[in-house]
């Protein structure tokens, strides 16, 4: 049961991992849907977006403090670590400021995770690549932020798969810390090392992108088949290109107009529940034009 609250404006931090082309949609998205809520409720509603410059633990523990500190009506954030979540939410809920956290698993309980089931994409990745590959080869994983606990699902989930098949070599894929051309550098090294490699899987955004235009720049366009994470514009042309060869995406922009959502209802004292789902898109060469048409 909501509780009685004097209209007022509103003002909400959404908090990212890193600047990223991926965050720049979930921002797009937490801003439409301001925009959908103020003309509903004649109230202004502000999104500051604050994204940290490299994905660093440090450096975005001290945005949420000072988020903590500013007074915001709610603050929605993408995690780099759990443990560092857990410890950020006991104190933002002890300051009664509404907190989720979004393209993420939830980190502890009454607190809402926008999101999807990743090691549910994981797993379909690897499974989709596993098929390709008719059960046999070489594949390297490589990791997004070790510490995040998406990228660690899926992570997770993709080696579980590979080892059902006795036929496949796992090979380490590199670490890109979220980063495309330090992802990119450690694909470069991965090619160079394995002149034999079958297939490329990763485990966030910063991943494909990096590998794609490793590939491209190591001659091996296919002969090593990626199956990839997320849907932004230059994944998007990865497959377009036949670099990619498909894509388990998620939905950004859901999550980001999801979160201002339910930061507004929370801000009115409504129950939140657990999670949301915004759920999965695979994007293969068959359906990428429809992707590309509205992709920024």
């Amino acid at each position: 049961m909501a509780k009685n609250v004097i209209k007022k404006d509103l003002r909400f931090a959404v908090i990212p991992k890193v600047v990223h082309p991926w965050f720049d949609e979930v921002n797009r998205g937490a801003m439409a849907q301001a925009g959908l809520l103020e003309k509903q409720l004649g109230i202004k509603i502000a999104v500051e977006y604050l994204a940290p410059e490299k994905a660093d633990l440090s450096i975005q523990q001290a945005i949420f403090d000072k988020a903590i500190a500013s007074g915001y009506d709610g603050i929605a954030i993408d995690p780099l670590d759990k443990l560092f979540n857990m410890k950020s939410v006991t104190d933002i809920k002890n300051k009664g400021i509404p907190v989720i956290v979004f393209d993420s698993p939830a980190p502890v309980a009454g607190v809402l995770s926008v999101g999807n089931n990743f090691t549910q994409q994981g797993t379909v990745a690897a499974e989709r690549l596993v098929k390709l590959l008719e059960e046999k080869g070489k594949v390297a994983v490589m990791q997004g932020y070790p510490s995040a606990p998406n990228h660690n699902e899926r992570y997770v989930a993709q080696i579980a798969v590979l080892k059902k098949h006795p036929s496949i070599e796992i090979v380490d894929g590199g670490i890109d810390n979220d980063d495309i051309q330090e992802a990119k550098k450690q694909a470069l090294a991965v090619l160079n090392s394995h002149p034999d490699l079958n297939g490329y899987l990763c485990c966030d955004a910063s991943g494909p992108i990096g590998i794609a235009e490793a590939i491209k720049e190591a001659n091996r366009v296919g002969k090593v088949k990626v199956v990839s994470m997320d849907g932004i514009k230059p994944i998007l042309l990865a497959i377009k290109e036949g670099i990619i060869e498909s894509s388990v995406a998620t939905i950004p922009g859901m999550q980001g107009s999801l979160s201002i959502l339910m930061l507004w209802q929370a801000s009115l004292g409504v129950q939140m529940p657990r999670k949301i789902d915004t759920n999965i898109d695979i994007i293969t060469q068959e359906n990428v034009d429809s992707f590309l048409a509205s992709a920024v």
